[in-house]
């Protein structure tokens, strides 16, 4: 338990477990190019395109999979189920 001050006003606020859902796994389609790797035919999910971004991301940070790397930028567009990862370095 703790209390906060927001905006000259005290707030107390307790921690509470919760449940994450399981996760979803999914296959992709890609075309690797230097710095960048193309993703087609992404799946569609219920949940926020941030959301989407970072998985996208966090699944080509690990060199395990996909051959990834350092990530920076994922452009994602959720009309065409399409990405682009950009890496910070060519590999």
């Amino acid at each position: 338990k703790h209390t906060v001050n927001l905006d000259n006003k005290i707030a107390d606020v307790r921690v509470k477990p919760f449940t994450l859902e399981m996760g979803i796994k999914f296959e992709l389609h890609v075309t690797i190019s230097g710095k960048k790797i193309n993703i087609s035919e992404v799946p569609e999910l219920s949940i926020p395109e941030d959301w989407m971004r970072d998985k996208l991301e966090l699944n080509f940070y690990k060199s395990e999979q996909g051959g990834g790397g350092e990530v920076e930028n994922v452009n994602y567009d959720k009309q065409s189920r399409t990405a682009v990862i950009t890496f910070l370095r060519p590999g």
